[in-house]
Protein backbone atom coordinates (compact mmCIF):
# COMPACT_ATOMS: atom_id res chain seq x y z
CA UNK A 1 0.00 0.00 0.00
CA UNK A 2 1.23 3.48 -0.78
CA UNK A 3 0.97 6.15 1.91
CA UNK A 4 -1.20 8.17 -0.46
CA UNK A 5 -3.86 5.48 -0.31
CA UNK A 6 -3.24 4.02 -3.77
CA UNK A 7 -2.33 0.43 -4.55
CA UNK A 8 1.16 -0.35 -5.80
CA UNK A 9 1.02 -3.56 -7.82
CA UNK A 10 3.89 -6.05 -7.86
CA UNK A 11 5.59 -8.44 -5.49
CA UNK A 12 5.43 -7.86 -1.73
CA UNK A 13 7.04 -9.61 1.21
CA UNK A 14 5.12 -10.91 4.23
CA UNK A 15 7.49 -10.31 7.12
CA UNK A 16 4.82 -11.17 9.68
CA UNK A 17 3.76 -14.47 8.10
CA UNK A 18 0.13 -13.74 8.92
CA UNK A 19 -1.11 -13.26 5.36
CA UNK A 20 0.77 -16.31 4.16
CA UNK A 21 -0.79 -18.51 6.86
CA UNK A 22 -4.26 -17.08 6.15
CA UNK A 23 -3.93 -17.76 2.41
CA UNK A 24 -2.72 -21.30 3.12
CA UNK A 25 -5.86 -21.97 5.18
CA UNK A 26 -8.06 -20.80 2.30
CA UNK A 27 -6.08 -22.69 -0.34
CA UNK A 28 -6.47 -25.92 1.58
CA UNK A 29 -10.22 -25.76 0.90
CA UNK A 30 -10.11 -24.22 -2.59
CA UNK A 31 -6.76 -25.25 -4.14
CA UNK A 32 -7.84 -24.57 -7.74
CA UNK A 33 -8.75 -20.91 -7.18
CA UNK A 34 -6.56 -18.03 -8.37
CA UNK A 35 -5.24 -15.91 -5.51
CA UNK A 36 -4.28 -12.24 -5.19
CA UNK A 37 -2.63 -10.72 -2.10
CA UNK A 38 -3.40 -7.11 -1.12
CA UNK A 39 -1.02 -6.02 1.61
CA UNK A 40 -2.47 -3.86 4.40
CA UNK A 41 -0.13 -4.89 7.23
CA UNK A 42 3.54 -3.98 7.47
CA UNK A 43 5.57 -4.44 10.68
CA UNK A 44 2.54 -5.18 12.91
CA UNK A 45 -1.02 -6.49 12.63
CA UNK A 46 -2.43 -2.96 12.53
CA UNK A 47 -3.61 -0.79 9.67
CA UNK A 48 -5.85 2.21 9.07
CA UNK A 49 -9.46 2.33 7.95
CA UNK A 50 -8.38 4.32 4.87
CA UNK A 51 -5.90 1.60 3.94
CA UNK A 52 -8.49 -1.15 4.42
CA UNK A 53 -11.14 0.71 2.42
CA UNK A 54 -8.68 1.33 -0.41
CA UNK A 55 -7.81 -2.37 -0.50
CA UNK A 56 -11.48 -3.38 -0.66
CA UNK A 57 -12.16 -0.81 -3.39
CA UNK A 58 -9.28 -2.22 -5.47
CA UNK A 59 -10.66 -5.75 -5.09
CA UNK A 60 -14.16 -4.60 -6.09
CA UNK A 61 -12.95 -2.65 -9.11
CA UNK A 62 -10.93 -5.68 -10.26
CA UNK A 63 -13.94 -7.97 -9.71
CA UNK A 64 -12.20 -10.37 -7.34
CA UNK A 65 -14.84 -13.05 -6.72
CA UNK A 66 -14.21 -13.53 -3.00
CA UNK A 67 -12.41 -11.06 -0.73
CA UNK A 68 -11.04 -12.37 2.57
CA UNK A 69 -10.89 -9.70 5.30
CA UNK A 70 -9.36 -11.32 8.37
CA UNK A 71 -9.69 -8.05 10.24
CA UNK A 72 -12.09 -5.22 10.97
CA UNK A 73 -12.66 -2.03 12.91
CA UNK A 74 -14.91 -1.38 15.89
CA UNK A 75 -15.16 2.33 15.06
CA UNK A 76 -18.77 3.05 13.94
CA UNK A 77 -17.69 6.33 12.31
CA UNK A 78 -16.58 4.34 9.25
CA UNK A 79 -19.92 2.57 8.74
CA UNK A 80 -21.20 4.80 5.93
CA UNK A 81 -18.02 4.36 3.85
CA UNK A 82 -18.12 0.60 4.26
CA UNK A 83 -21.81 0.51 3.37
CA UNK A 84 -21.11 2.36 0.13
CA UNK A 85 -18.42 -0.15 -0.83
CA UNK A 86 -20.68 -3.08 0.04
CA UNK A 87 -23.32 -1.76 -2.38
CA UNK A 88 -20.67 -1.60 -5.12
CA UNK A 89 -19.41 -5.07 -4.26
CA UNK A 90 -22.87 -6.61 -4.43
CA UNK A 91 -23.54 -4.91 -7.77
CA UNK A 92 -20.39 -6.53 -9.19
CA UNK A 93 -20.96 -9.91 -7.50
CA UNK A 94 -17.87 -9.48 -5.32
CA UNK A 95 -18.30 -11.43 -2.08
CA UNK A 96 -16.82 -9.93 1.09
CA UNK A 97 -15.96 -12.22 4.01
CA UNK A 98 -14.95 -10.52 7.26
CA UNK A 99 -14.73 -10.82 11.02
CA UNK A 100 -18.19 -10.21 12.49
CA UNK A 101 -16.98 -9.62 16.03
CA UNK A 102 -13.86 -9.56 18.17
CA UNK A 103 -14.03 -10.02 21.96
CA UNK A 104 -17.85 -9.88 21.74
CA UNK A 105 -17.76 -6.46 20.04
CA UNK A 106 -19.20 -6.10 16.55
CA UNK A 107 -16.75 -5.16 13.79
CA UNK A 108 -17.02 -3.39 10.47
CA UNK A 109 -17.53 -4.39 7.78
CA UNK A 110 -18.29 -7.94 8.96
CA UNK A 111 -21.39 -7.02 10.97
CA UNK A 112 -23.00 -5.11 8.07
CA UNK A 113 -25.65 -6.52 5.70
CA UNK A 114 -24.19 -7.79 2.44
CA UNK A 115 -21.05 -9.22 4.08
CA UNK A 116 -20.44 -12.81 5.17
CA UNK A 117 -19.79 -12.07 8.84
CA UNK A 118 -17.72 -14.72 10.62
CA UNK A 119 -17.48 -15.59 14.31
CA UNK A 120 -15.34 -18.07 16.23
CA UNK A 121 -16.42 -21.52 17.33
CA UNK A 122 -13.43 -23.21 18.98
CA UNK A 123 -15.26 -26.55 19.16
CA UNK A 124 -16.03 -26.67 15.44
CA UNK A 125 -13.82 -29.00 13.36
CA UNK A 126 -11.99 -27.23 10.53
CA UNK A 127 -14.00 -29.11 7.90
CA UNK A 128 -17.32 -27.79 9.21
CA UNK A 129 -19.14 -24.51 9.73
CA UNK A 130 -22.55 -23.53 11.00
CA UNK A 131 -24.98 -20.72 10.23
CA UNK A 132 -27.13 -18.89 12.76
CA UNK A 133 -29.79 -16.24 12.32
CA UNK A 134 -29.08 -13.04 14.28
CA UNK A 135 -30.85 -9.66 14.45
CA UNK A 136 -28.24 -8.36 12.00
CA UNK A 137 -28.56 -11.25 9.55
CA UNK A 138 -26.95 -14.66 9.19
CA UNK A 139 -23.68 -15.22 11.06
CA UNK A 140 -21.19 -17.92 10.11
CA UNK A 141 -19.28 -19.83 12.78
CA UNK A 142 -16.18 -21.92 12.17
CA UNK A 143 -12.85 -22.95 13.68
CA UNK A 144 -10.19 -20.39 14.54
CA UNK A 145 -7.32 -22.79 13.85
CA UNK A 146 -5.23 -22.79 10.66
CA UNK A 147 -4.00 -25.88 8.85
CA UNK A 148 -1.82 -28.06 11.05
CA UNK A 149 1.97 -27.83 11.05
CA UNK A 150 3.94 -31.07 11.59
CA UNK A 151 5.26 -31.29 15.13
CA UNK A 152 3.54 -28.08 16.30
CA UNK A 153 0.59 -28.33 18.74
CA UNK A 154 -2.28 -26.32 17.28
CA UNK A 155 -2.51 -24.17 20.43
CA UNK A 156 1.07 -22.98 19.77
CA UNK A 157 0.40 -22.22 16.12
CA UNK A 158 -1.20 -18.96 14.94
CA UNK A 159 -4.94 -19.00 15.68
CA UNK A 160 -7.89 -16.70 16.24
CA UNK A 161 -10.60 -14.85 14.33
CA UNK A 162 -8.28 -14.32 11.34
CA UNK A 163 -8.31 -18.05 10.70
CA UNK A 164 -12.02 -18.43 11.32
CA UNK A 165 -12.53 -15.89 8.52
CA UNK A 166 -9.99 -17.69 6.34
CA UNK A 167 -11.65 -21.06 6.91
CA UNK A 168 -15.05 -19.62 6.01
CA UNK A 169 -13.58 -17.91 2.95
CA UNK A 170 -12.39 -21.33 1.83
CA UNK A 171 -15.91 -22.74 2.14
CA UNK A 172 -17.30 -19.76 0.21
CA UNK A 173 -14.67 -20.05 -2.52
CA UNK A 174 -15.56 -23.72 -2.86
CA UNK A 175 -19.27 -22.85 -3.09
CA UNK A 176 -18.46 -20.32 -5.82
CA UNK A 177 -16.56 -22.95 -7.80
CA UNK A 178 -19.52 -25.33 -7.53
CA UNK A 179 -21.94 -22.59 -8.63
CA UNK A 180 -19.83 -21.71 -11.64
CA UNK A 181 -19.55 -25.39 -12.58
CA UNK A 182 -23.34 -25.64 -12.73
CA UNK A 183 -23.67 -22.45 -14.77
CA UNK A 184 -25.18 -20.33 -11.99
CA UNK A 185 -24.44 -16.61 -11.75
CA UNK A 186 -22.55 -15.62 -8.61
CA UNK A 187 -24.43 -13.47 -6.14
CA UNK A 188 -24.36 -12.81 -2.41
CA UNK A 189 -27.86 -14.21 -1.91
CA UNK A 190 -27.20 -17.27 -4.06
CA UNK A 191 -24.04 -18.26 -2.19
CA UNK A 192 -25.69 -17.52 1.17
CA UNK A 193 -28.53 -19.89 0.28
CA UNK A 194 -26.07 -22.58 -0.83
CA UNK A 195 -24.13 -22.28 2.44
CA UNK A 196 -27.32 -22.47 4.50
CA UNK A 197 -28.43 -25.59 2.61
CA UNK A 198 -25.07 -27.24 3.19
CA UNK A 199 -24.61 -26.33 6.84
CA UNK A 200 -26.26 -29.48 8.21
CA UNK A 201 -23.75 -31.70 6.42
CA UNK A 202 -19.98 -31.99 6.48
CA UNK A 203 -18.35 -30.33 3.46
CA UNK A 204 -15.98 -32.69 1.72
CA UNK A 205 -12.25 -32.19 2.18
CA UNK A 206 -10.12 -30.51 4.85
Amino acid sequence: MRPSGGIEEGECSDILGHGTAVMAAIQQKAPQAEYFAIKVFHSSLRTTADCLLTAIEWAVEHRIDVVNLSLGTRNPDHAARFEGLIVKAMAKAVLLVAAREVDSQLCLPGSLPGVFGVSLDWDMPRNLYRCAETPGGIAYFTSGYPRSLPGVPRERNLHGISFAVANMTGFIARACEESKATGLTLSFDGIAQALWAETSTAPAGP
